[in-house]
């Protein structure tokens, strides 16, 4: 993937899952959210393994360890290898362990996850900063996480022990609607002590490397909710790029994204790894993709024509993005998009 910056979504006559060897699939707003699949999950992921295409789960969420997820996922009816699941926390502490001595002592302000990852690497967890600790990690913890855990961090990383944090998701999906995440958590202790961690995940390139290193992709595909985080990281991965709208990335928000966060493709949901994706044609000032041609007018993105909303959706990307150039589209596309229904 270039890294100029993209103006309009790509077009593919392959089914995305013959054209690429391996998936990197978010989790949260991809395959699930509250623990539950999401509509036609399961069934498109199912179809697309048959098919030859390598599945690898790539999450940022830091609580979990890999043979929980690929347990989890297996119970959904997506049968998984803890082998095929790479997480923030074996990416932080690969980071980590390259900077401290081996065996040494990381104070741990999250869950087993972080906990399991460590000790994969030769360090030792441990519970406080009283522990003579080398590092800190800071990964989500879950919803029950007490309050003094930011307190014990923050009592190591003001004395100037190094702070490391898996990922600075501020939000993260949930069954009732979108939580706080571990960037929130990680802000507490940034306000405490004024002190910046060194960060792992999602978009950043140590979860990129420890993905490649984990699975041995050679032509990837990252499938992802999320502009900021997952999108971004394949900008950054210099790899294509597959949004689906499940999660917590709206019309307005694509519209509006600047050149790393512009996905190589768009598509409703995990059914876009079975197919193709339509051409977006540039016709004079204008946009036409399917049966709906989109334009950058004086204050608004203009929309006409009908067909498939994600076509419209797909056309408005185009004259948004082309608009732009290397900044972030302003003009207004509520109405445009309230057409689409999206």
């Amino acid at each position: 993937m270039s890294q100029t910056a993209r103006t309009r979504p790509e077009a593919s006559e392959q089914a995305l899952s013959d054209a690429y060897d391996t998936a990197l699939l978010d989790l949260d707003g991809v395959v699930y959210a509250g623990g539950n699949a999401i509509a036609h999950a399961v069934a498109s992921l199912g179809t697309a393994r048959s098919g030859g295409l390598h599945l690898a789960y790539v999450t940022n969420n830091a609580l979990r360890t890999p043979d929980a997820v690929a347990e989890h996922l297996t119970e959904l009816g997506i049968p998984t290898d803890a082998d095929d699941v790479i997480t923030s926390a074996q990416a932080v502490a690969r980071l980590i362990s390259e900077q401290v001595p081996a065996g040494a002592r990381v104070l741990v302000i999250g869950g087993e996850g972080l906990r399991v990852a460590l000790r994969e690497r030769g360090l030792e967890p441990v519970e406080s900063a009283d522990d003579d600790p080398a590092a800190v990690v800071q990964g989500f913890g879950g919803p029950d996480l007490p309050w003094g855990r930011f307190a014990e961090a923050s009592y190591a990383v003001a004395r100037g022990v190094p702070w490391f944090a898996s990922n600075t998701d501020l939000t993260i999906p949930s069954a009732r609607g979108i939580a706080p995440g571990n960037g929130a958590a990680v802000e507490v202790v940034r306000i405490a002590t004024g002190a910046e961690p060194q960060v792992a995940g999602k978009p950043l390139p140590p979860m990129h490397r420890e993905t490649i290193l984990r699975t041995g992709a050679k032509r990837p595909l990252v499938v992802g909710d999320r502009l900021d985080t997952d999108i971004e990281g394949a900008f950054n991965g210099e790899v294509d790029s597959l949004l689906v709208l499940t999660g917590v990335t709206d019309g307005a928000q694509l519209l509006a994204a600047p050149p790393q966060h512009r996905p190589t493709y768009v598509d409703a949901d995990l059914r876009g790894l079975l197919t193709g994706q339509p051409e977006v044609v540039e016709e004079g000032d204008a946009f036409r993709c399917g049966g709906w041609t989109a334009q950058a007018g004086s204050e608004l993105l203009e929309l006409a024509g009908d067909g498939e909303a994600l076509d419209g959706l797909r056309a408005l990307c185009a004259a948004a993005w082309t608009a732009a150039g290397d900044g972030a589209c302003e003009l207004d596309g509520g109405k445009a998009l309230a057409r689409l229904g999206l």
